[in-house]
């Protein structure tokens, strides 16, 4: 594929008008403070304000939502429900919120009557299709099958529910090339603090691992050889970082960001996905490397230049990865956590699936009791396999059908020289990664993972159209020309 790429002075990263700017500015402090003033004065005073606060900022400019809950999803979407807020995450808790104020300013705009920025494009077909059997295909199942849903039947299709509505949060508030470009750093500026955290935690500094168990339920044996970060997940904190390395990769190529910011970025997140500990992530880096260099053959010329970028972050990551190694030298094939997860597929699930059930599904909610006394519950580690427990083959085949749009809209857009093709871009190794992952766990709804995805995924279906009022690219104007 050849792609087109515009030179530095046509497309920059610098953010020049100052009212955008102000906006941008109070997201990060109004979302920063979120968290940090709930746990210093206490969920119902401070709550109750930085919620007033929230909805107020969201409600009168709805891009300020979107900036927000990027700024915040990844120090804050690890935190448990109930920690600081009874019976809630503080990350969906602000999300509810921001949402609610965005919808509560649309609203008011369209009484002024302003047009709904919102269009139907041949990739929504699919997301639908897939929203639907992901949501009400397994509840309708279950009762034309005899059984009754449970309330833990319900909770489960939260998360594709709430995806649902960050997609179209997204795709109704980031409109302009500006917009994305400050969505483009608020992905990867937090993710590089993401990686921080932890690198620092697998280096073991103390007050890193006290202030990750207080709040994150980190474990200190954990805290040793993986990089669970704010994220309170290894394997959430690995993908997240992939495709922040990956948007940074594909930003560095279309000149979008500056040259040490990239430099600075990249070594950090470089040394992140070491410091993650995780080998679906490292089999992540893989396949976005191949990726990359089928994409830009240019690339392959220039790799020596990256070389002493890689060997720092390899020198930082270094300690977790070299944990993880220690599997093998200890006699083992495969990971010891990968033995664990397949005795729980053939033990628990397989049977079941293997009696037909797998048709129609069999439950929304994949999680099992144990019976042994060490551990309370069971979770189903295969993406494709938690396809067909919650919705059978026709979620299977809908997932199949989304992911087809999905790659060949984002190969289409890739060559697009602003930040638009570097979306697309980055979304396509993120949508390979679950691919390939969804083999030994359920990637699409990572928590800050999946998250991203559909961010990107509405920044990149929402492409047409959206400039149709503001001033046209130059090279893109030069790439259609040409």
């Amino acid at each position: 594929m050849n792609v087109l790429l515009p030179r530095r002075d046509e497309i920059s990263g610098r953010i020049p008008d100052r009212p955008e700017t102000l906006l941008i500015t109070k997201a990060a402090l109004c979302a920063s403070l979120a968290g940090l003033s709930i746990a210093v004065a206490g969920p119902l005073v401070a709550g109750s304000l930085v919620a007033a606060a929230l909805f107020a900022a969201a409600a009168y400019r709805p891009a300020f939502a979107t900036y927000a809950y990027l700024l915040t999803l990844p120090f804050l979407a690890g935190i448990d429900r109930g920690t600081l807020i009874p019976e809630a995450r503080p990350n969906e808790a602000i999300f509810a919120v921001l949402v609610a104020g965005a919808c509560v300013g649309g609203w008011l705009r369209l009484l002024r009557g302003d047009p709904i920025p919102l269009r139907l494009r041949p990739l929504d077909v699919a997301l639908a299709g897939f929203v639907v059997f992901s949501t009400v295909w397994p509840i309708a199942s279950m009762m034309l099958r005899g059984n009754e849903p449970h309330g833990s039947d319900l909770v489960a299709l939260l998360p594709v529910c709430k995806l649902a509505v960050l997609f179209l949060l997204v795709r109704l508030t980031v409109h302009t090339e500006q917009q994305r470009l400050r969505c483009i750093r608020l992905v990867v500026w937090p993710t590089a603090g993401l990686s921080i955290v932890a690198i620092l935690q697998t280096l073991g500094v103390e007050p890193v691992l006290t202030l990750l168990s207080e709040f994150w339920h980190a474990s200190v044996t954990e805290a040793s050889d993986r990089g669970t970060a704010t994220l309170g997940s290894s394997i959430a904190t690995g993908d997240y970082i992939m495709v922040g390395l990956a948007l940074l990769l594909y930003c560095g190529t279309r000149g979008i960001l500056g040259k040490w910011e990239r430099i600075g970025l990249g070594v950090l997140l470089g040394a992140g996905v070491l410091a993650s500990g995780q080998f679906s992530t490292w089999i992540s880096a893989l396949v976005g490397g191949v990726l990359i260099l089928r994409r830009y053959p240019q690339a392959r010329r220039q790799v020596a230049r990256f070389l002493p970028i890689v060997g720092i972050a390899a020198l930082v990551g270094a300690p977790a990865f070299l944990g993880r190694m220690a599997d093998f030298a200890q006699g083992f094939a495969v990971p010891r956590s990968w033995l664990g997860r397949w005795d729980n597929l053939t033990t628990f699930y397989l049977p079941q699936l293997a009696e037909g059930r797998f048709v129609l599904g069999i439950s929304p909610n994949s999680v099992l009791t144990a019976p042994e006394t060490w551990r309370d519950v069971i979770y189903l580690e295969s993406g494709y396999l938690q396809f067909l427990w919650v919705g059978g083959i026709p979620l299977l085949v809908a997932f199949a059908w989304l992911s087809v749009a999905v790659l060949r809209e984002a190969r289409r857009l890739a060559p697009h020289p602003g930040s638009v093709g570097a979306c697309a871009a980055a979304l396509e190794i993120g949508w390979w990664m679950v691919l390939v992952l969804s083999l030994i766990d359920i990637h699409l709804v990572v928590r800050g993972f999946g998250d991203l995805l559909f961010v990107l995924l509405a920044i990149m279906s929402g492409r047409l159209g959206d400039d149709e009022h503001s001033a046209q690219d130059p090279a893109l104007d030069r790439s259609r020309a040409a």
